[in-house]
């Protein structure tokens, strides 16, 4: 029987507080660190894929960016955000959407995916996902997996573990490694999880 991937994740919003699931963080440290990296115009077209009611977008808008899109599969998710961040909502762009079927109509200077990628388990659903990315990151890519040392599942879906290698592998044709590092995210049930989070930066070709 074929996941219903949409339905699945807004049931876990409408029926979860962030308190209730394991990717809840306080402060998006890594995240944040490779935005910092990338010495960013304030005007920068940057899009937080999966972003659900993360809380990057605050962080971003509060640094003074002016250009932020939150993509996720789930509108209850997007709410949330939108009822977190008040006033501050019309300064972003959100969009409900699959990303397997997000069709960008322009170009991003940073892609920002922390846990959505590696849900992607077949072949023909990780192709479209690059392809999509290739023709729409104009600047740098962060992708954050579950490494070989973290969970097998998340939200009782199967997910797909990488190591730096298969990920860089992965992104090779048209992006550079710039840097990877692991995380260890504590989640709010005080587990940890172990996450590979890699920098990319667009081929000039």
């Amino acid at each position: 029987m074929k996941l219903d991937r949409k339905k699945h994740w807004e049931t876990v919003y409408e029926t979860k507080n962030p308190d209730q699931v394991s990717w809840t963080q306080k402060t998006p440290k890594s995240s944040l660190e490779f935005m910092h990296s990338f010495g960013l115009k304030k005007t920068a077209r940057i899009i937080d894929v999966g972003g659900g009611d993360s809380k990057l977008v605050d962080c971003l808008l509060d640094e003074g960016y002016e250009n932020v899109t939150v993509l996720d599969i789930s509108a209850k998710s997007l709410e949330k955000a939108k009822n977190r961040l008040g006033e501050k909502v019309d300064k972003v762009t959100w969009i409900v959407s699959d990303i397997l079927e997000f069709e960008p109509n322009g170009t991003f200077d940073v892609w920002h995916d922390r846990a959505t990628f590696h849900f992607l388990t077949t072949t023909n659903q990780i192709k479209k996902y690059i392809k999509t990315v290739r023709q729409s990151v104009s600047g740098f890519l962060v992708i954050g997996t579950f490494s070989q040392n973290g969970p097998e599942k998340c939200s009782g879906l199967e997910i797909k573990q990488y190591n730096e290698e298969r990920l860089i592998l992965e992104f090779k044709d048209g992006f550079d490694k710039m840097k990877c590092m692991s995380e260890d995210h504590l989640t709010p049930f005080g587990t940890k999880q172990n996450f590979l989070f890699c920098g990319f930066k667009r081929q000039l070709n």
